[in-house]
């Protein structure tokens, strides 16, 4: 692979730029504005950049060592030309590489080791304690899962196609995928490609949705008629899996802080022919008072550390600490006791989170149960990146007074 054109070099040196340095600005938005901007890059092109800017978030720590120092937003060149050794990705000497002592990085690569487990998996030394204190000796098995590249999955919208339908319509479009063993609705592309801009995503026969991510709707065991709160609903991946396994029938209340993110979800609840989903902002708490013993089913997909989502999203472990996770976990435990009290007797909840550390997940479900007799444990299960998909964790609780 070569980095053919000068200004794909400076594009990836611009996003690692505004992703490293620039606070509140994501991976996954810059690429995305970055690929908007340059529409005449051809596809190869563009899957090179995209490949080679999430690779370098991935391997920073690594790239750092093998630079001999930290990375500046002055040496970001330093740290592509570090890349392109160690993967031996081949690039022609632009001006902007001129001064970079490569006899320098080559001398390190040749060592072959790294000192410390830190460099090698390329995450922070508080992310080791943490995961090997969590994990115990798994913590490196998981680890080496989330530093590989995630792969596209597609959830088909069930209340338009079906799994086989859309491999059919996919396959039309040019675009190879196969459905997947144990997700019924999921459908896994041969290789990356933007499809948002097939006529199938337009007709909103299927939405991006992780294989693990999947089965948190079927986890929540809804029926046809039933009312069901999704407490933090988000842009809606879930909301709307949930709509189509209730086939449009029944209510669904979309519930999130945040206005812009409902306005995406009622956005794509369009696309996807979605009509039993209604939003409401938490403006207050009579927002959530007003739903106390109102709901057969509920959702909490609680706020987390992302830790199992690392494959697809590498930024989050530079942009996250140890002191984040311990005020996530204050808000977890919060969330579970605020909302808990919208189901009615009989009810059922899944507290959900896209984190794989114990902390999190079960030890959260079992102080919550600790705390609330009334409510008890049906099933939990806990889904592991090493396993080929994203970390999730589940639990199904029953309101039982």
């Amino acid at each position: 692979m070569e980095l053919i054109h000068r200004n794909l070099a400076i594009g990836i040196h611009d996003a690692l730029q505004e992703t490293f340095f620039e606070k509140n600005k994501y991976a996954d938005k810059v690429i995305e504005r970055l690929l908007k901007a340059n529409r005449k890059w051809g596809s190869q092109d563009r899957a090179v950049v995209s490949e080679i800017f999430y690779n370098i978030i991935r391997w920073k720590k690594r790239l750092e060592y093998y630079m001999g120092e930290g990375v500046k937003p002055s040496n970001i060149y330093k740290l592509i030309i570090a890349y392109c050794l160690w993967s031996d990705t081949r690039f022609k000497r632009f001006e902007e590489f001129e001064g970079i002592k490569v006899a320098d990085i080559t001398t390190k690569l040749k060592k072959g080791t790294v000192p410390t487990k830190s460099i090698e998996h390329s995450i922070p030394d508080w992310l080791v304690e943490t995961l090997e204190k969590e994990l115990g000796a798994n913590w490196e098995k998981e680890m080496r899962a989330l530093n590989e590249r995630a792969s596209t999955v597609l959830r088909a919208n069930t209340l338009k196609t079906s799994t086989k339908e859309l491999i059919a319509d996919l396959a039309e479009e040019n675009i190879v995928s196969h459905s997947v063993r144990n997700y019924p609705d999921a459908v896994e592309l041969e290789e990356k490609k933007n499809v948002f801009l097939t006529s199938a995503f337009k007709d909103g026969l299927f939405e991006v949705q992780d294989a693990s991510s999947q089965k948190i709707a079927y986890f929540l065991d809804v029926k046809e008629g039933q009312r069901v709160v999704d407490v933090c609903a988000g842009a809606g991946g879930k909301t709307l899996h949930i709509a189509a396994l209730m086939g449009n029938k029944g209510q669904i209340i979309a519930l999130d802080l945040y206005e812009w993110k409902l306005a995406e979800l009622k956005r794509r609840a369009k696309r996807a022919g979605a009509h039993n989903i209604e939003t409401r902002v938490i403006a207050d708490n009579k927002v959530i008072k007003r739903l106390h013993e109102k709901a057969d089913r509920l959702l909490i997909d609680a706020p987390c550390s992302g830790l199992g989502v690392l494959k697809r999203n590498p930024d989050s472990k530079w942009k996250i600490d140890q002191e984040f996770i311990d005020r996530i976990k204050k808000e977890q435990q919060q969330i579970i006791q605020d909302y808990c009290k919208i189901i009615k007797v009989g009810g059922k909840m899944v507290y959900a989170t896209c984190s794989i550390l114990p902390s999190e997940n079960n030890e959260q479900v079992a102080e919550f149960l600790k705390n609330n007799p009334d409510y008890k444990l049906l099933k939990e299960e806990k889904v592991m990146p090493s396993e080929g998909y994203d970390g999730f964790y589940m639990a199904l609780i029953e309101r039982i007074a």
